[in-house]
């Protein structure tokens, strides 16, 4: 979360994806009459109307997801989240609908058509958040302006100096930034106000002694260096005033009735539709994910009674189902790496991944694209163990960040929590998830895409689904050896993927409590007390999001599954990777569609 100032996720990945979008894209009969109606002219007609001059309006409207996208041409704007700029934001989104809804689907090649549903989607999600969600009013942690500084001051798109005149002309506005970040806010969460606290101590770092550093060696005038350090002290004052002002909030919020961080079930379906478009309810997600975990759940009992003698030779088995998984599964998670060594093994891991996959023939990998390790940023921290920032399509050649988050800081017991957690069988899957074949090789196929459009403005179940899909595609060729071991941690850490979904719902529509939570994830999962906690502090910060892991994965392996059924003896696993990851970073159900309407 960052300076959205008034929008949820229109940043190009993972973006608002789909509402309604069965209506825009059609499938099987329709879509081949939509073909034959298609006109040329229309195509050209939509590409010019949403091409460059389209972009670029959006752009200044939307100037931070434009930085994260590397479209560094406003890199000096800092719109300020008021309620001028929100309204302007409305009045260009819906004249931008009116005008994409003049474009007729059946008129439009598949392509074009896919395009049309993404944007469109896009569009209105903003709308809705704008005037129905309305996180900028409950959300305080909306507010942030770290991370697009932090892009500028670290990614080499331009000169040193041409860059640190971008900040310099953004700083100017951060004192009103922060000013109309504590108007907008009208009754908050205390879980995001307190996450806006941590949060906003780690924009101090930002604009802290490293940019201080940067300005002193670059070739600057004197009047440039003394603006800097005017600006910099200002905006550290703004934020540190925003700072002071969130805590006063939470002591008052402390002794008060605050806002609930639950969405509940109208705003939750809402949502579902427009971040997850799997064209499906979050009602019935949740009812699969429950019929999954006990699939889940019976597999690995059969694996923990083959491997019960090795780990407990002189042990009668526990009658009771979970207690003999949760026993192995303990027993296990003693392998794990020391607490100094966290880091350097996710390094470690990803050449040896990578070796893996060409050897195996998954996926054509492009290893010129920069990939660095790094500790996970203060303004970043409070919310994942390990998270990714890619570049996005404007500026594809930049570096990617895999963020591991510090152990230093956590008691000697939670840092062991965690370790045992991430043990010897789950850091390599995690390391798959996050970077190869996951998330780093997925953002890196989409940068390719020739759609823009659909790379752009991303589906998070598309982009989480495919990771957690290319945990299970690594498994089934092999990887990790192929044992009872592999596969029981690797069913445990499935069973996360799966708990997702049955904990977000449950908070959010269900009322689950914290202790049921804590006794799902535990107890029922076989997670970790410091995976709990961190989960419980996630749940209550974020909606939906948890929910498009499954989601995603399960809609990618039930089109693989399929197409393997209907080209038996002609279907390659590497060419589906590819062809699947060549469109962006579109909803699954499109990709479907244009994978079967190419195959036609």
């Amino acid at each position: 979360m960052n300076e959205k100032s008034g929008i949820a996720c229109a940043a190009w990945i993972p973006g608002v994806a789909a509402v309604c979008l069965g209506l825009a894209i059609g499938v099987g009969c329709a879509a081949r009459a939509a073909a034959a109606t298609a006109s040329p002219d229309a195509s050209a007609a939509f590409k010019r109307e949403f091409g460059s001059a389209f972009l670029d309006q959006y752009w200044h409207l939307h100037p931070s997801d434009a930085i994260a996208a590397g479209y560094y041409q406003v890199a000096g704007l800092l719109t300020v989240p008021n309620e001028a700029n929100r309204t302007a934001r409305l009045r260009f989104l819906r004249a931008s609908l009116a005008k994409l809804r003049k474009f007729e689907p059946s008129a439009l090649d598949s392509e074009t058509r896919s395009d049309r549903a993404v944007l469109e989607n896009q569009l209105a999600g903003e709308v809705w958040y704008l005037t129905d969600f309305c996180d900028w009013q409950w959300d305080p942690s909306f507010y942030n302006v770290a991370d697009a500084f932090a892009l500028l001051a670290t990614t080499e798109y331009a000169p040193l100096e041409t860059r640190l005149r971008g900040i310099l002309a953004r700083l100017g506005n951060v004192p009103a930034y922060y000013a109309a970040a504590k108007s907008s806010v009208k009754n908050p969460t205390r879980e995001h106000t307190q996450l806006a606290i941590e949060q906003s101590s780690g924009a101090l770092e930002v604009l802290g002694t490293g940019l201080e550093q940067q300005v002193a060696s670059a070739k600057l005038s004197a009047s440039e260096r003394a603006l800097f350090s005017k600006r910099i002290a200002d905006a550290r004052a703004a934020i540190n005033d925003y700072i002071a002002w969130l805590k006063d909030e939470d002591q008052h919020l402390a002794t008060g009735t605050p806002r609930s961080f639950r969405i509940g079930r109208d705003l939750y379906e809402a949502k579902f539709a427009i971040d997850i478009a799997s064209g499906s309810t979050a009602a019935a997600l949740y009812e699969r994910a429950q019929q999954e975990k006990q699939r889940l759940l019976e597999r690995m009992d059969v694996l923990t009674i083959e491997l019960w003698p090795k780990y407990f030779p002189n042990t009668a088995l526990p009658a009771d189902r979970s207690e003999r998984i949760g026993a192995l599964i303990n027993r296990m998670s003693e392998q794990h790496v020391a607490r100094d060594e966290f880091f350097k093994e996710v390094s470690r891991t990803i050449p040896a991944l990578e070796q893996w996959i060409t050897d195996h023939r998954l996926l054509t990998l492009d290893t010129a694209k920069p990939l660095e390790v790094r500790l996970t940023p203060k303004y970043k921290q409070g919310v994942f163990v390990a998270s990714l920032d890619a570049p996005g399509p404007y500026d594809a050649g930049a570096r990617s960040y895999f963020n591991v988050l510090p152990l230093d800081d956590l008691s000697a017991e939670r840092a062991d929590s965690l370790l045992r957690e991430y043990n010897r069988w789950i850091l390599p899957i995690l390391v798959i998830h996050e970077a190869v074949p996951g998330h780093y090789v997925q953002l890196v196929y989409a940068n390719k895409s020739p759609s823009l459009l659909k790379t752009l403005f991303g589906n998070g179940a598309m982009v989480e689904g495919w990771a957690v899909y290319g945990e299970r595609m690594m498994l089934e060729s092999g990887y990790g050896g192929d044992t009872a071991e592999q596969w029981l941690m690797y069913s445990k850490w499935n069973l996360r993927t799966v708990c997702n979904t049955i904990l977000d719902y449950g908070v959010h529509v269900l009322n689950m409590s914290e202790a049921d939570a804590k006794e799902l994830l535990v107890r029922e999962a076989f997670q970790s007390e410091e995976e709990a906690r961190q989960k419980w502090r996630r749940v209550s910060v974020s909606s939906v999001q948890l929910t498009s892991y499954f989601a995603g994965y399960s809609a990618i392996y039930d089109f693989r599954e399929r197409l393997k059924k209907e080209q038996p003896g002609h279907f390659d696993l590497q060419r589906f990777h590819e062809q699947f990851l060549s469109y962006g970073n579109a909803p699954v159900k499109v990709i479907e569609e244009l994978m079967q309407g190419h195959a036609e």
